[in-house]
């Protein structure tokens, strides 16, 4: 954890009198403030300076990769105003690749309620349909927001809450996080199409969050752990290193004699462990080796 150290700043005390200063003796005064001023001012910028000192070369890699691999996709949004609020929040936690699909017009709101975060809307990526931006950019690991977590029966819906995600999810890859409509959310398709659901725990009573506050909690939980895992030795798997596993997985799984359900189902729940684990290109190689030996083993083409 990096601290910041108070500046001490002494109290100078000021005597009241009953003369008319003279204007050279305001002019000093004048002077004066502002040498204080500019001397508080350096203290700061030193105090920051010196906290900046403090990280390692890894850990600004990380900072870095953090920034750039991260795409925050906003699906179809219906007021511009919320566009202008998540940009905000993405602001406060040093993100900035916003990415709209079909947006509203980007009126003048959406740019005030950004606040200090206006050059991240105004540096938004627009697509048309989600599959167009897949297309566009390289993502290698896709994660679904939901305010409706499933259970054990809707396997595309088991979620991770917001720290395990924190905690898992390795930058060094490009990872895009998907926020949904305001009323409806992302559709089952859009989710299935994900890697893993990410959801935070709420009311029963009235589980939807705002767009803002729900994109704030999982940003604190991504941010914090950003300085938990060096990037060295730890690149995670790719997109194209999962799909090869998972076709291996696919063609023994077809090689059984078991309904077709159980099938589909078997396969998405392997899909499921290999997401949320977000494994490593080196775990990735490894399972597949073992995959390609079964195969082997049992004849399968």
């Amino acid at each position: 954890m990096i601290k910041i150290g108070d500046t001490a700043v002494s109290e100078q005390k000021v005597v009241e009198t009953t003369s008319i200063s003279s204007p050279k003796e305001d002019e000093k005064s004048t002077s004066e403030k502002k040498s204080t001023s500019t001397k508080k001012a350096q203290s700061k910028a030193q105090s920051r300076g010196t906290a900046r000192a403090k990280l390692t070369k890894e850990q600004e890699e990380e900072i870095n990769l953090f920034k750039e691999n991260i795409y925050i996709v906003f699906v179809e949004c219906e007021t511009p105003g919320n566009i202008g609020f998540l940009a905000r929040t993405m602001a406060n936690f040093g993100l900035k690749n916003l990415v709209l699909i079909n947006p509203p017009t980007l009126t003048n709101e959406a740019y005030y309620q950004a606040t200090h975060g206006k050059y991240i809307v105004e540096n938004a990526k627009i697509f048309p349909a989600l599959n167009d931006f897949y297309q566009s950019q390289r993502v290698d690991f896709k994660v679904a927001s939901t305010g409706m977590a499933g259970g054990s029966y809707n396997l595309s819906r088991i979620p991770l809450r917001p720290e395990e995600l924190g905690k898992s999810m390795n930058v060094s890859n490009k990872i895009a996080i998907l926020f949904g409509r305001e009323g409806n959310g992302l559709t089952n398709k859009e989710i299935e199409e994900c890697d893993i659901c990410v959801s935070i725990p709420t009311d029963p009573t009235y589980p939807i969050m705002n767009i803002s506050h729900a994109a704030a909690i999982i940003f604190y939980e991504m941010f914090k752990n950003k300085h938990d895992f060096g990037v060295k030795g730890l690149d995670e798997s790719t997109d194209l290193e999962k799909e090869y596993l998972i076709k291996d997985m696919e063609e023994l799984i077809d090689s059984l004699d078991i309904p077709n359900h159980k099938k589909r189902n078997g396969l998405k729940t392997f899909n499921n462990i290999v997401s949320r684990a977000f494994i490593t290109g080196r775990e990735a190689h490894t399972l597949k080796g073992i995959l390609r030996r079964l195969k082997m083993k049992l004849g399968v083409e």
